[in-house]
């Protein structure tokens, strides 16, 4: 489900109805609304003084309240236009939410988190089309970023920026290199994976002065199972140690965190500087472990 194409649309439909409003129906509510009041005090003056209703005047302002009112069909479209489009603006040009729903990024986010993502980090961007309108700031290895999967562009996936384009990324015996140095990563106690219910070798990486902790399940063997096909696979060696990808211009090469339980690059391709939807940068609720909440690296 295209969610940005089903807000896009409600914004045109309430606009169009909120425009309608404004131009066409309520001024002819108004001249209504006149009419009713105009008639009204004709007839109270037929009544006079002796025979006036203590009540008229609240009766008078009720009359003009009922000409006034939107017909339910307005209500229910043109009102909503300020918020459909505020929460269309933010979403498409600030800040944009995601629930996390695999466990690929653990340690650093779990399953259930809900995090927002910079949108105008890396370059405004129009919300249907994804052109890009500013130039913002380019991707750093290390980043944690949204982006729409290749694969299936109406899916998003989150993933970490581990190689820029022109990088050569290998990952071999489950060590990572980029550009022939060596990723320096520093073993931390064990972490118990709730999802696969078992414990995973921690170890905290420093990719190039960007410092993040990364899983490795010593059962799982270090070479990739089950490439697909995708563009530019000619750019990758597959080996019984893994893997050796160059990066294309204007692509680039994520992978999870949970390295041994992730659909990452290593399987599925790079992914186009198109497809970048923006940077995650914060934990704003986890129902299940409210000390979740907060920002990550």
């Amino acid at each position: 489900m295209n969610f940005a194409l089903i807000l896009f649309v409600l914004v045109v439909v309430t606009g169009v109805a909120w425009v309608a409003d404004k131009l066409v129906f309520l001024p002819r509510r108004r001249l209504a609304a006149d009419a009713a009041v105009v008639e009204f005090d004709r007839q109270q003056e037929r009544i006079g003084e002796r025979f006036a209703d203590e009540n008229a005047p609240a009766t008078r302002q009720t009359l003009r309240n009922e000409k006034l009112r939107q017909q339910w069909w307005l209500e229910y479209t043109a009102s909503f236009f300020p918020v459909i489009l505020a929460v269309f603006l933010v979403r498409s040009f600030v800040v944009e939410p995601f629930k996390i729903p695999s466990g690929s990024m653990v340690p650093t986010l779990l399953v259930g988190d809900f995090i927002l993502v910079n949108k105008f980090d890396y370059g405004i961007r129009l919300p249907i089309t994804n052109t890009r309108v500013t130039q913002g700031r380019p991707l750093e290895r290390g980043d944690v970023v949204v982006f729409r999967y290749p694969k299936d562009e109406s899916v998003d996936y989150i993933k970490r920026v581990i190689g820029l384009p022109g990088d050569v990324v290998a990952y071999q015996d489950k060590r990572l290199t980029i550009n022939g140095k060596l990723v320096p990563q520093t073993p931390q106690q064990d972490y118990f994976d709730e999802e696969r219910i078992g414990y995973a070798k921690q170890f905290t990486q420093d990719l190039f002065g960007r410092k993040n902790n990364i899983l490795n399940n010593p059962a799982v063997p270090p070479f990739v199972i089950g490439a697909e096909d995708f563009p530019y696979r000619d750019n990758c060696q597959y080996n019984e140690h893994g893997v050796i990808c160059k990066v294309p211009q204007g692509n680039y090469f994520m992978m999870g965190d949970n390295r041994d339980n992730s659909a990452d690059s290593r399987y599925w391709g790079f992914v186009p500087e198109a497809n970048v939807v923006g940077r995650a940068f914060f934990i704003w609720m986890n129902f299940g472990n409210l000390r979740r909440i907060g920002s990550f690296h």
